[in-house]
């Protein structure tokens, strides 16, 4: 959904605008299109390997980290506030492809899982370390595994006699536990344990509540999301501002200011056309607003 998200912004020429994920510069190269010689897009990624996609521009600002430090390096820029901010949150063709990485299924490889490789921990320390609760919350709440309990506990007994460090070996040991669908089972527990290892929901969070003080008036945001955990987060905190719940006390005094003003009432989806092109995008969706 490049094009959609990118014409969602509204893109004022002499404006400044974020890519919080340039991954392969797609949306990166979209946005510098619209942009005149005076505009600006900061663009972040932890992922060494996506500095090498950076266009040769400069209107560019690169800052090679993690989103949720967005206040942060506008700051150290001096860029008071921004016109738009764009998050893709999916994971990137290149990291699914390259089997070294640990992100995909369908390579041997070791479980790493690490987006920034300046991380320390991997999703075979997660695999190794982690106790039976604790593998079992993970998998139940990241992964929406049913069989969440088991598989934790087969984990466990398995680990003990015979270390799990690679992709191979931990499917080989979830061949019996496996519920349903195999390939989507594997996903689910791929998802969970990547989650975890790049703590992807706590940076999605960060990055939400630093909207409203990073955003000009009539700024845009507009967030790519690939499963209902971050789609969740994303539409609680863009329909209230905040991730108190509201007041339903119909007598209750002091109403919470609007920080934002949806652009579409329902998520944006792929069309067909790219449905065809780009299976991954099947579960994409999304949502864009407007900073009151």
């Amino acid at each position: 959904m490049l094009q959609e998200a990118v014409e969602a912004l509204a893109i004022r020429p002499d404006g400044i605008y974020v890519d919080c994920t340039l991954g392969g510069a797609g949306h990166t190269k979209a946005i510098l299109s619209r942009l005149s010689p005076k505009g600006k897009l900061v663009a972040f990624d932890q992922d060494a390997d996506a500095a090498k996609n950076l266009p040769e521009d400069a209107r560019i600002i690169f800052v090679p980290h993690n989103f949720k430090h967005l206040s942060r390096f506008l700051k150290l820029h001096g860029i008071d506030c921004v016109d738009g901010v764009l998050a893709d949150l999916g994971v990137s063709s290149h990291q699914f492809d390259e089997g070294s990485r640990g992100f995909s299924i369908r390579f041997e490889g070791p479980l790493d899982m690490r987006m920034d490789q300046r991380r320390e921990l991997t999703a075979a320390e997660v695999v190794q370390t982690y106790s039976e609760q604790a593998l079992q919350e993970m998998f139940s709440r990241y992964g929406e595994v049913t069989n969440a309990k088991t598989l934790a506990k087969h984990l466990v007994a398995s680990r003990m006699a015979s270390p799990i460090q690679t992709i191979g070996q931990l499917k080989a040991v979830l061949s019996s536990v496996v519920k349903g669908n195999p390939n989507k089972y594997l996903a689910q527990v791929f998802q969970a344990l990547r989650i975890e290892v790049n703590d992807e929901l706590g940076a999605l969070k960060e990055l939400l509540e630093q909207l409203p003080s990073v955003l000009c008036k009539h700024g845009r945001v507009a967030f790519i999301t690939f499963h209902s955990l971050e789609d969740r987060l994303v539409k609680q905190f863009l329909r209230a501002g905040t991730w108190e719940q509201e007041n339903e006390n119909p007598f209750a005094i002091g109403a919470k200011e609007k920080v934002f003003q949806l652009v579409h009432k329902k998520p944006i989806e792929p069309k067909q056309e790219e449905l065809k092109n780009n299976p991954r995008s099947r579960s994409a969706k999304l949502r864009v607003a407007e900073r009151l």
